[in-house]
Order: structure tokens, then C-alpha cells, then sequence
């Protein structure tokens, strides 16, 4: 990926400009704001009762844009906001900068993107401390509006990680895209782990086949991770398989609140481990098995929702990281006709999604991938299969 070079130089310019946010603000803030508290935030309110394929190219080519042969390519808008280290910051002592760092916020573009209550709670810094130092973050990042020409820029060369199938890969408009949540649902055997293994060894090919170069985190809640389904895959692809191993990143998560944790903790392994791929397989099953009477649920709904924004805040945080998750399914009771499964988690898992996949069985070892919730494809349908070697089309 192109990327714009910035020197500590051109940083300390940059927040010169802010008078809000002066080396003097944030020292005499430290010391006088230490136990101030804050109001709590109004809690979301959930619903509990909820009833729940076009190709970049095609895409510039209807926007009258001529030169499509560069799609997938690194974007020269992009800025690395990764490269601003929160040492960088002016102003910050050697105390409040140990306790950013403790807390995991490493880089600017980290604090910039974080709620200020979730900088205090994680950090104990003050409400003026904390508003200060997001507000220096921002300014050195210069966060500002943009044109919708300038994110069409971004769009095209935006990344993809490839299915393994040319059909699926298609439908989604290229692969698995970087920066948003791309979530699976379906039955059991429909295919979701399977896509989440293939997934892992994809995401770890040249950008020149469909892949990052990167390494894939996965967050395991059911015990369903095998690294002998990576073992097959990666062999089917020529890779070297003790490579494909060490680029994955394997966790067990026992409870939704360990769950939780873990998500929070990963804005750390993501920047040190170089993670192009985030797999959360499943995000719902914990939540469902101990959110269980009627009474739990909006409780279950808030932490949820909590959970998944740790998720998006990361891809807003890290430009080229893919997330993807998994959900289960229930069954409608009154469908008379149709399909009576819908996805679980209600109002909150749906709009949290980026692109929603529906995933069920078809004849023998074939499944079906229907696209039922994005914000740039249209509805749509494909068949694919899963043999040994991993995901292919039918």
C-alpha cells in the first residue's frame, strides 16, 4: 500500500495549531483532573422483538471512470496514521504517557478513534486531561471532512482478501474487504468455520492472488479452530505450511467476558503482530448461553453492542484490517412458508454488520452464499463448494 511519509518534524507543526491543546493545558490538566468524574452516557436503547454482486470494475465503469486497471492496487489517499506514535503527542508527561501505553493506546490514530469515557475508564485520567490529549491527537491528525471523490479514491484501491472462490468473490464485489465487518450466518455444516479457516491461510498470500501479505487473529468460542484444516488448505495452495501456522494467531475465548477482553486487549497484537485478519467464530455463541430468561436480555443487548463497537473502533483504527464473525441462527416459529431461520442478536448484530452473509445447504458437499444486508451490493445469490482443499466454486 502507497503511503504518505510524515516526520515527527511536520507532526509538532501540525498541532502547533491547536491552542487548545498546549503542552502547559495538558501538564496543569494532569495534576488538578485525576479524580474528576464524569456523567454516565445514556444507554442505547435495544429491541428486544426484532423480526428479522457487483464488481469494483463494473462499479467505475457505470461512473464513467475510464481507468479501472489499477483496482486493488494501494490507494494514494491513504494516509498510515500508524506511523504517529503516541510518544509524539506534545505535552503528555512521562506518568499519563506510561498509562496510555499500559492501557494499550500506542498510537494516535488509537485515541483519536476512542470514546473519551473508554480512554478514562481504561486509563483514570481526568475528563479535561483526557478531552485534551484526544484533541491533540486529532488535530495532528488532521481528521476533517472529505470529498465523496476522495473516498471513491479510497474505495477503489480499498484491499480484499480472496474467498478461494472466483464465484463468491464475485458476488461480494472482490473478496473480503478491509475496514468493515463482514459477518456469516447460517446453520450448523452451512460453512461459516470453513470460510474463517480459508480465510487465515488466504489473507497470508501476495496482494498479486488475492491476499495481504498479512497474519490473521483468531478468536475461537466454540472450539471449532483445526489447524489441520489450514494444513490442507495451505497445502492445496503450494504455501508453505509452516509458515501458514505461524501467521496464525489462535485464542480460546471461555466466556462472553472473557470474549470481550480479548477484543479490547487486540489493538496491541494487531500493531505488534502485523494482523491483516480479525475472526471472531462466534461472536453470539457465549452471549446466547448465558443471556438465557427474558429479564437478561437487554443486558445481553448493551454488551453486545459494546463488544461489537471494540470490533468496528479497530477497523477505523487500523485501515487495512478485516474483521469477520460468525452468528448462529433461530428458527421463526410462525413462518408458514419460506426459510423460517433468521440471524440472532436482533436489531444490534444487523446494524453493526457491514455485509451480511447468509450461508445454507445445498445438494451434497454444495452451499449457498446470499447476500441479504450491504451498503454497495445489491441482493444476490451464488454456490459453492468445500472439499479438502478448502473453498472453491461448484
Amino acid at each position: 500500500m502507497a503511503k504518505k511519509k510524515t516526520t515527527k518534524t511536520s507532526i509538532k507543526k501540525a498541532t502547533k495549531k491547536s491552542t487548545k491543546t498546549s503542552s502547559e493545558d495538558i501538564s496543569d490538566l494532569e495534576e488538578v483532573d485525576q479524580g474528576e468524574e464524569v456523567e454516565e452516557e445514556q444507554e442505547e436503547q435495544v429491541d428486544q422483538n426484532e423480526e428479522n454482486d457487483t464488481a469494483p470494475e463494473e462499479l467505475a465503469e457505470r461512473s464513467g471512470i475510464e481507468n479501472t486497471e489499477d483496482f486493488g492496487k494501494a490507494s494514494p489517499f491513504v494516509v498510515d496514521s500508524l506511523n504517529y506514535d503516541v510518544k509524539d503527542l506534545p505535552g503528555v508527561g512521562a506518568a499519563t504517557l506510561k498509562k496510555l501505553q499500559d492501557a494499550g493506546y500506542g498510537t494516535l490514530q488509537s485515541i483519536a478513534m476512542t470514546p473519551q469515557k473508554t480512554i478514562m475508564e481504561d486509563t483514570g485520567l481526568g475528563d479535561k486531561t483526557t478531552a485534551s490529549i484526544i484533541q491533540a491527537a486529532r488535530d495532528t491528525l488532521h481528521l476533517t471532512y472529505v470529498t465523496a471523490d476522495q473516498v471513491w479514491e479510497r474505495r477503489k484501491y480499498l484491499p480484499r482478501i480472496t474467498t478461494g472462490s472466483e464465484k463468491i468473490d464475485e458476488l461480494i464485489g472482490g473478496g473480503v474487504e478491509v475496514g468493515g465487518i463482514t459477518e456469516f450466518f447460517g446453520e450448523y455444516r452451512t460453512g461459516k468455520t470453513q470460510l474463517c479457516h480459508q480465510l487465515c491461510v488466504n489473507v497470508q498470500l501476495p496482494r498479486s492472488e488475492g491476499g495481504l501479505e498479512g497474519r490473521a487473529l483468531y478468536i475461537d468460542t466454540e472450539g471449532t479452530f483445526r489447524p489441520e484444516r489450514l494444513i490442507q488448505m495451505a497445502q492445496a495452495k503450494g504455501m508453505n505450511v509452516k509458515d501458514v501456522l505461524k501467521n496464525v494467531f489462535v485464542i480460546r475465548a471461555h466466556t462472553s467476558q472473557h470474549q470481550v477482553l480479548l477484543v479490547k486487549n487486540a489493538i496491541d497484537t494487531v500493531s505488534e503482530k502485523k494482523i491483516n485478519l480479525i475472526v471472531v467464530d462466534s461472536l453470539i455463541a457465549h452471549f446466547r448461553s448465558e443471556y438465557i430468561s427474558r429479564g437478561t436480555l437487554a443486558t445481553r443487548q448493551q454488551m453486545m453492542n459494546q463488544h461489537i463497537h471494540d470490533l468496528i473502533r479497530l477497523g477505523n483504527i487500523y485501515p487495512e484490517l478485516a474483521i469477520v464473525i460468525t452468528n448462529q441462527v433461530q428458527a421463526k416459529p410462525d413462518a408458514f412458508f419460506g426459510d423460517p431461520n433468521r440471524a440472532t442478536g436482533g436489531h444490534i448484530m444487523a446494524h453493526a454488520s457491514t455485509i451480511r452473509l447468509y450461508l445454507r445447504k445445498g445438494k451434497g458437499e454444495q452451499r449457498i452464499m446470499i447476500v441479504k444486508d450491504a451498503p454497495h451490493l445489491p441482493e444476490g445469490e451464488t454456490v459453492f463448494t468445500i472439499t479438502e482443499d478448502g473453498i472453491g466454486d461448484a
